[in-house]
C-alpha cells in the first residue's frame, strides 16, 4: 500500500466519522428524517448527474439494481435514518461507536451463518470488539443514556449488515457512482414518505444549520464516497476496508472536538478495544502471500 493509498485511506474514515457529529448538529435545527430526506435528494441528482458526465449509464445490471434499491433502502432509509433520529437523544459519539462495529457484524455473521473461517487473529478481534463495545455500554448505561436512541442506532447497524451480507458481489459492472447516485434517490423517495408519518416536520433556518447540512451533503456524502471509489480501485476492496478500524477513533475525536462530549476513562479504553479489533478483523481476512502472489501470476500481461 502506497503513501497516496494510506493518504486516501484516511481522508475517508475523517470524512464518514465527522458525519455524525454534523448529522447531530442538524437534528438541533430539523425534523431528522425530513431533513436527511432532503439530503438524499440534492446527493443523489448531483451523483447522477457526475455519473452521466464521466459517461456512465442507469442500465445497470439485474444485480446492480438489486444492489441499487436494497442498499437505497437499509442503508439510506433504515441506517441513516435511525442514526438520525436517534441522535436527537444521544451523542454523536455513541452513535460512531455503535455504527463502526458493521465490519465486526459482517466477520461474525459470515462465520456463523455461513460458515466462513477467519484466522486465529479474526477470532480474538471479534472478541475484542465485543469486549469494547460492551464495555462502552456498560459505562453509557449505568449514566442512564437514552435506551430508545441506543436501540435505533442498533437496528440501523443490523440492517447495513444484513444489506451488506445480501449484496456481496452483486456491484460489480461498473457505473458505481450511476450506482451510488440512484441509491441516494431511492433513500431520498422511502425517507419524504416516511417523514411525514412519523414526524412533525420542522426546519428552524440557523447559520450552523446551514453549514452542517451542506458539509454533511457535500463531504460525507459526495467527496468521501469519490474517494472511497478511487481507492477501491487503487488497492482492492479488501485492503480498503481495513480503514474501517479508525472509524470510532476519528468519530469520537470529532465530537469532542466540535461538540464538547466528554469520555470517561472506560470510554477511551473501550474506544481502544473496538479499534483493535475491528483492525484484527480487517488484517485476518486480507490475503495471504502465497494467494496474492498466485493471483498476479494468473493474469495476463
Amino acid at each position: 500500500m502506497d503513501g497516496r493509498a494510506i493518504a486516501m485511506g484516511l481522508a475517508f474514515a475523517l470524512m464518514w466519522s465527522s458525519a455524525f457529529t454534523s448529522a447531530r448538529i442538524i437534528v438541533q435545527d430539523a425534523s431528522p428524517l425530513f431533513s436527511l430526506a432532503v439530503r438524499f435528494l440534492i446527493s443523489g441528482l448531483i451523483g447522477v448527474i457526475i455519473a452521466r458526465a464521466m459517461g456512465q449509464t442507469w442500465r445497470l445490471t439485474p444485480g446492480q439494481w438489486r444492489a441499487t434499491v436494497i442498499f437505497g433502502i437499509c442503508q439510506n432509509a433504515l441506517y441513516l435514518g435511525l442514526n438520525f433520529v436517534a441522535m436527537q437523544w444521544i451523542e454523536a459519539s455513541l452513535a460512531a461507536i455503535i455504527a463502526s462495529t458493521m465490519p465486526l457484524l459482517v466477520a461474525l455473521a459470515g462465520w456463523v451463518l455461513f460458515g466462513e473461517r477467519l484466522r486465529p487473529l479474526g477470532y480474538a478481534g471479534l472478541a475484542a470488539g465485543i469486549l469494547g463495545v460492551g464495555l462502552i455500554m456498560g459505562t453509557r448505561l449505568s449514566a442512564g443514556v437514552d435506551l430508545l436512541g441506543v436501540g435505533l442506532c442498533v437496528i440501523g447497524v443490523l440492517a447495513l449488515t444484513a444489506a451488506t451480507l445480501a449484496l456481496r458481489g452483486a456491484t460489480s459492472g461498473g457505473n458505481f457512482m450511476m450506482v451510488v447516485g440512484l441509491q441516494m434517490l431511492i433513500g431520498s423517495a422511502v425517507l419524504f414518505v416516511a417523514a411525514p408519518l412519523t414526524e412533525d416536520i420542522f426546519v428552524t433556518p440557523t447559520w450552523r444549520l446551514a453549514a452542517a447540512f451542506t458539509y454533511t451533503t457535500v463531504v460525507p456524502g459526495l467527496m468521501a464516497t469519490l474517494i472511497w471509489v478511487l481507492l477501491l480501485n487503487r488497492i482492492g476492496a479488501v485492503r480498503a476496508a481495513t480503514f474501517h478500524f479508525l472509524n470510532p477513533v476519528f468519530g469520537v475525536a470529532v465530537a469532542s472536538v466540535l461538540l464538547g462530549e466528554k469520555l470517561g476513562p472506560l470510554d477511551v479504553l473501550g474506544v481502544a478495544i473496538v479499534t483493535a479489533g475491528i483492525l484484527a478483523v480487517q488484517l485476518a481476512r486480507q490475503p495471504s502471500l502465497p494467494t496474492a502472489a498466485l493471483s498476479r501470476a494468473a493474469k495476463p500481461g
